[in-house]
């Protein structure tokens, strides 16, 4: 039976008669949600071998060791951690050499009569694919977006039914395994927006990858990335944090990109007051990872998450095209100060009307909902080619409907040019850098970071093409 037509109650069924698993459920926070399922659908004895709610804070420290947050990554691998050592050593002698061993773990917060807040948890399962064999691991975080906790239980028993089925029958199908998570379940109840995989099973798959594909595949709207390539859970970067984002396609970041970033950050801390340091973000979007047709190419993800990771930087992709949906996802984590960073080809385009047709209150809605908190647009300035003019957001001319709404925004510092900016480069745009790399123009070094520069030679990325040799005289 094609699993996609499976619900949880055949899942767990099917899960309960394969008399080759067999391990623990250890759930805090929401009841015991996901364990319920096994044992609501009869069989559970082939499959149970303890479930505990530790929902005491000290009686959760006396058996998994103390911690500053409940509901968190750390406390999720400590219970997973302490579970599957009493597992082994408990069923060793008995069961290992024909079971197949598990532990599923989840540490979740819903909403309650004192917590009004979105619900969220940590899901994980420790699971062997043989007997004896050596563990693979699975790792998500979940929001909840039902308005009462009984519906919330219900999705986290939906969800966790769902992690545990994929991690037994599609381990072998990674890009199947995160579409089935959400059977049974639609993104108005629950949102998974943070994935790993680890273990020998998993040793070939790419995290970056399995994290794009949750964007992808509509399970979450963005995926955050750590300057090491980790995959990371959006508030654990954000909370209470500012943000300093730059949008583009980094296909190839180039020096004026770079200097776009820098020296706002430079500007922010000026005028910051000597507040803590912004979390710098590089977003991309899946329209601008669409390179053939409507396909995303993920080798070519990669390459752009590998230039850069060469920089140190902090890597956002998400499925938002319009800049208001990207401040309005990044204040479910963060009301600390937003500044988005642009130059003036992308502010032309942020105040065109033609993009918000389907919006009843077209550009002005789209303006009040990106500036909803302390947000700034700081605005690199630009080199008209043709004219040799310069454009800052100061002289920049809004269309004529809107041109006192575009002075409000200046008057008020809510858009901000960006001073000390060197013009040599100002005309250059990354497409003509792109141009230049694909076309053997070795000129595009220039232009391109030499970290960078480094990083594109030696993997040839995004169609680079080495120099043509001078032919040689007579």
């Amino acid at each position: 039976m094609d699993m996609k037509t499976l619900s949880a109650n055949d899942k767990a069924l099917r899960i309960n008669i394969d008399a080759a698993r067999y391990g623990t459920f250890a759930e805090i926070g929401a009841g015991q949600e996901v364990a319920r399922w096994f044992f609501h659908v009869g069989g559970a004895a082939g499959t149970v071998a303890k479930t505990i709610s530790a929902y005491d804070m000290a009686v959760s420290d006396a058996i998994y060791g103390p911690g500053e947050r409940y509901v968190s990554r750390q406390r999720l691998v400590s219970m997973l951690d302490h579970e599957w050592a009493l597992l082994l050593e408990r069923l060793d002698a008995k069961r290992a050499e024909k079971t197949k061993c598990f532990v599923f773990a989840d540490t979740v917060a819903t909403k309650s009569h004192t917590r009004q807040e979105d619900g969220h948890g940590w899901l994980g399962i420790r699971f062997q694919t043989e007997p004896r064999g050596p563990a693979s691991e699975i790792i998500i975080h979940a929001r909840m977006w039902d308005l009462d906790n009984v519906r919330q239980q219900e999705a986290l028993g939906l969800l966790g039914v769902n992690l545990i089925y994929g991690a037994f029958y599609s381990w072998g199908s990674p890009e199947v395994l995160i579409g089935s998570l959400m059977d049974e379940l639609t993104r108005d109840r629950m949102e998974v927006d943070m994935l790993k995989l680890s273990g020998p099973t998993f040793s070939r798959v790419d995290n970056r990858v399995m994290s794009l594909q949750l964007v992808e595949q509509r399970l979450t709207n963005a995926a955050m990335f750590a300057p090491d390539g980790e995959v990371v859970e959006p508030a654990e970067l954000l909370y209470h944090k500012p943000v300093l984002i730059e949008r583009g396609s980094f296909r190839p970041i180039t020096r004026v990109t770079l200097d776009m970033l820098e020296r706002s950050r430079a500007q922010l801390r000026s005028t910051s007051g000597g507040a803590q340091e912004p979390i710098i973000l590089m977003e991309m979007t899946l329209r601008n990872l669409l390179t053939l047709g409507e396909k995303i190419e993920h080798e070519d993800f990669l390459g752009r998450m590998d230039t850069l990771r060469a920089l140190g930087k902090t890597v956002m992709v998400s499925n938002y095209s319009r800049f208001h949906n990207v401040t309005s996802y990044l204040r479910r984590y963060t009301h600390e100060r937003v500044v988005m960073v642009l130059g003036i080809p992308t502010l032309q385009q942020l105040f065109d009307e033609e993009h918000y047709r389907d919006l009843e209150g077209g550009v002005l809605e789209a303006v009040g909902r990106l500036m909803r908190g302390p947000v700034t647009l700081y605005v690199y300035p630009w080199k008209n080619s043709e004219t040799g003019e310069i454009v800052t957001a100061t002289t920049f001319e809004a269309p004529r409907s809107l041109r006192h709404l575009y002075a409000h925004l200046l008057e008020n510092r809510l858009v901000e040019p960006i001073h000390d900016t060197a013009p040599a480069d100002l005309s250059i745009l990354p497409r003509d850098v792109l141009a230049r790399l694909q076309e053997g123009d070795s000129s595009w070094e220039g232009l391109v970071p030499e970290e960078v520069v480094r990083v594109i030679k030696a993997g040839r990325l995004f169609g680079f093409r080495e120099p043509a040799r001078a032919e040689r005289g007579p």
